[in-house]
């Protein structure tokens, strides 16, 4: 499967057979269904703005994707990134934000929040590596704050993963691939008593094209019982996710010009992790001439251990700056909601038992311990909202959120210990004008917030330097504003088009790195985003969206007025082709713009284009074989760039320079699956 000839031949078949993403009109439940190219189902008359959606499950299923993460990017606009090893946290880019490992983009899978508060790498930590994409029944998307039942981390928008109750059929597939490519997956849903029990386990292993393999090894697995129907009926679910890996962090740059690294070195030979998850949860729903209640409630395990070393011995000359940021939590949390003709109303509420920390390595050896903390943070929610329409072309969705923090911290060094609280007031409006030929126009105002680390809230010292630091905001305002029309108007063809501005307060973060917090300034993102899906047959459908962003600092300063790392521009473009006899296939097209490295825009990284696609044959009824292809066209590009000063061993002091992450480079795997 390595040699030049298997390429050539897989190549070749994948150009031949192109398709991408599947649209259709009632979301499946599970693979082994094959790739559909049916009809996106219509958000005309239910969503509020024209930046909410619905992915279905035959739309995921249809992606090719390097990394579970990366089933977001079925999102409009939304760009999935990775920096480091396979089993960290991936990085978001959305709205004109570099969104880190999550901040401002608040992510769900079963109702679970998936972003980690006061997390010691990054605020807002979203790990998604335990996602099994077949088991994703839809994904439900909006953006900007503009929704009364969103809160933490939902500025520039919000994404809930829904798993299946039941599978049509079993799943067994087995996927082979370049670069130590395995995975083995087993799922299936049969009855038991009045239910059905769905399980899925799965085996994966991925080495990448790094001269020392991420060795990245993960075992997942899904156990749910569910009872009832749409209207009425509960589930329980456990879950289980446990990995490890090598860290394959961002180069510099110099180094590879000049030939002291290759592109896919690295330098710390140490750098890695490992991580489990586990969950239990249920859900429950019921529908009734008094309205439809719903009520969610979980415990989730959550435990990090995490080596990284990204200026080499700037710090160190002699043990290197490697250093660990070990996190363990237990998360408990609750979301009911009852709706009544017009009104809904709803509570939620989330305990963070948290202790983690930040301590200088030597080849993960500890040395120095810089900070340790214990941590449990605390928050309660209630919102209201009001749907109404007041004409046969007029409707209003207006609603209030409440939010109350509350941060306790016991810190090693007892002058960061202490306690916080916080409230935040979050009202919402949104108008609707249509549909009127098929079209609405949508007018949308709100605001929202993200939450701060809660070390900073009660800090006093630098726990680096030993010196007076100032304390943050407990909880960033955001406030939004967003014009919108969507329109199918033309036989076969949505599209949404959307004006927006978001102001956030302060872009005020916890520096993993550095054990301490930073303020950042008051910040406008401004853009536009077009979006579009058109079915001109049966058989063919194409994506085509694209997305602009202006970002700015609020305020003067002599560093200038950019945001390092903030999106200006990407688009996509997908072609599916389908019902060509036994055959089906996918392409897709994915670019990400370049953007400014620091403030004064003077140091820009440069764009990213990839292409990825699959061909696929159906042996039979329950039997089908997919070749999947990612960086067709081999590009050397960088999945990310940051620009820092670090040095490497024999450079006589620190050098600011770029530092990336390059993108894969061209590899190809084959599954084959089959139902039962």
């Amino acid at each position: 499967m390595h040699g030049d000839r298997f390429v050539r031949h897989s190549l070749s078949a994948l150009l031949l057979g192109a398709s991408a993403l599947v649209h259709a009109d009632e979301p499946a439940q599970a693979l082994p269904q094959v790739v559909v190219a049916a009809s996106r189902i219509s958000q005309l008359g239910v969503a509020d703005s024209a930046n909410a959606g619905v992915v279905t499950q035959q739309q995921l299923a249809a992606r090719s994707v390097y990394r579970p993460g990366e089933l977001l990017e079925a999102i409009p606009g939304l760009i999935v990134s990775q920096h480091s090893g396979e089993g960290k946290a991936n990085q978001f880019y959305l709205r004109g934000f570099n969104l880190d490992h999550g901040t401002d983009l608040r992510t769900t899978v079963d109702g679970m929040l998936v972003n980690q508060r006061s997390h010691a790498h990054g605020q807002g930590w979203t790990d998604l590596n335990f996602l099994i994409p077949e088991l994703a029944s839809r994904l439900d998307y909006r953006k900007g704050p503009y929704y009364a039942d969103e809160g933490d981390f939902a500025a520039a928008g919000a994404l809930a993963v829904r798993y299946a109750d039941t599978l049509p059929a079993g799943i067994a597939s087995l996927g082979l691939g370049q670069n130590g490519y395995r995975r083995a997956l087993l799922a299936d849903s049969p009855a038991l008593g009045k239910g059905k029990l769905l399980y899925a386990l799965e085996s994966f292993h991925n080495d990448g094209p790094f001269t020392r393999g991420d060795d990245y090894n993960k075992l997942n697995g899904v156990l749910r019982f569910s009872q009832g129907d749409a209207a009425n009926g509960f589930n329980v679910t456990a879950m289980a996710y446990r990995a490890r890996w090598n860290a394959s962090d961002q180069i510099p740059r110099r180094a590879v010009d000049d030939g002291r690294l290759g592109r896919f070195d690295t330098v710390d030979m140490s750098d890695g992790g490992s991580a489990r998850r586990y969950s239990l949860s249920g859900g429950w729903h019921l529908a009734s001439a008094a309205g439809v209640t719903k009520v969610n409630a979980s415990v989730v395990a959550n435990r990090l251990a995490l080596y990284s070393n990204f200026t080499y011995f700037l710090d160190d000359p002699l043990n290197g700056d490697q250093f660990s940021q070990p996190d363990r939590r237990v998360t408990s949390a609750l979301y009911a909601e009852h709706r009544w003709g017009s009104h809904r109303v709803g509570v939620q509420f989330q305990n963070d038992n948290i202790h983690n920390g930040l301590y200088d390595t030597v080849a993960r050896q500890r040395r120095a311990t810089t900070r340790e903390d214990h941590i449990v943070e605390t928050s309660a929610a209630v919102f209201y909202d009001n749907s109404t329409r007041w004409t046969p072309l007029l409707r209003s969705v207006a609603g209030v959120r409440l939010d109350h923090y509350r941060f306790d911290v016991d810190s090693i060094l007892l002058d960061n210990s202490g306690r916080a609280s916080a409230n935040r007031a979050s009202p919402t409006l949104s108008l609707i004008v249509g549909p009127w030929r098929q079209t609405e126009l949508y007018l949308n105002a709100g605001t929202g917030f993200h939450s701060n680390d809660a070390r900073g809230t009660t800090i006093r010292t630098d726990p680096k330097s030993g010196e007076a630091t100032e304390r943050v905001t407990p909880l960033v305002k955001a406030r939004g504003y967003e014009v919108g029309l969507r329109s199918e108007a033309l036989p076969g063809l949505q599209s949404s088009l959307s004006l927006y501005q978001l102001d956030v307060d302060s872009e005020l973060v916890f520096v993993g790195d550095a054990g301490t917090t930073e303020a950042g300034r008051p910040s406008r993102r401004s853009g536009v985003e077009f979006s579009n899906y058109y079915k001109p047959n049966g058989w063919m459908s194409i994506d085509a969206d694209v997305a602009f962003a202006r970002a700015r600092f609020r305020n003067a300063d002599m560093a200038g007025r950019r945001i390092p790392g903030a999106v200006e521009g990407v688009a996509s473009l997908a072609l599916a082709l389908d019902s060509l006899g036994p055959w089906f296939g996918a392409l897709q097209l994915r670019y990400f713009g370049p953007r400014p490295l620091i403030e004064d825009n003077s140091v820009r990284s440069r764009s990213t284009a990839t292409l990825n696609g699959r061909i696929g044959y159906k042996l039979g009824k329950r039997l089908k074989l997919e070749l999947e292809g990612f960086n067709l066209a081999n590009r050397r590009s960088s999945a990310i760039d940051y620009f820092y000063a670090s040095r490497l061993q024999g450079e006589a002091g620190a050098v600011e320079d770029i530092h990336f992450h390059p993108t894969e480079s061209r590899s190809f795997r084959l599954t084959l699956s089959s139902s039962f």
